[in-house]
């Protein structure tokens, strides 16, 4: 197997899924990719929506909030990945710390924890945030595999777009900062 640099990580990168990944799980999708390392890659898909709003998830927890909140109502739950679908991920900017909050940048941060939720229920949590179930998991060197395979491009994470709530378009804003249409690029490709 092919060492990997990890100096060069992944980490705050979007994977942008290519044509070739239709019919999967991950079709259209992008992911944004939070750990690289030697042990392998965590990523959390940021433009899947579920049938589930914010609600349904105060509503599971028990969480009190106020049900005429359009937050609570119009925010959408997104799948995260096909793996641990029963656990919620919640990606946010603030500069407060909740527990289990993980520093990606200083404009991004990974948290698992309820508290995040209830703060958010009460109008005292970030301002921008995106919730997912689940997430995306790849073994030490199965993500470098699949991307010389030309299942991914890769590029540089925008804050913006990770918080957007037009989740439709985020793959082709994503992939036209390239300068790409990620539509029109052949399922296969050559290496030189």
């Amino acid at each position: 197997m092919t060492k990997y640099n990890y100096i060069n990580s992944l980490e705050n990168q979007f994977l942008l899924a290519m044509p070739q990944l239709d019919g999967s799980y991950f079709a259209d999708t992008v992911t944004y990719l939070w750990k690289h390392n030697g042990e392998g890659a965590l990523g959390i898909v940021i433009n899947k929506p579920l049938q589930v709003s914010l609600a349904d998830i105060f509503d599971e927890l028990e969480i009190t909030y106020d049900p005429k909140e359009d937050m609570a109502n119009q925010h959408p739950v997104l799948s995260g990945g096909p793996v641990e679908r029963d656990k919620g991920f919640i990606i946010h900017d603030s500069q407060s710390k909740w527990e289990s909050s993980i520093r990606i940048t200083s404009e991004i941060k990974i948290c698992t924890s309820k508290t995040i939720l209830q703060d958010i229920a009460l109008g005292k949590g970030p301002q921008n945030y995106l919730i997912a179930l689940g997430c995306a998991g790849w073994e030490a060197g199965q993500l470098e595999k699949e991307i010389m395979e030309n299942s991914w491009l890769t590029v540089p994470a925008i804050p913006e777009l990770i918080f957007s709530q037009d989740h439709s378009s985020k793959l082709t804003k994503a992939a036209g900062t390239l300068g790409v249409d990620i539509r029109q690029l052949p399922q296969e490709a050559g290496h030189s």
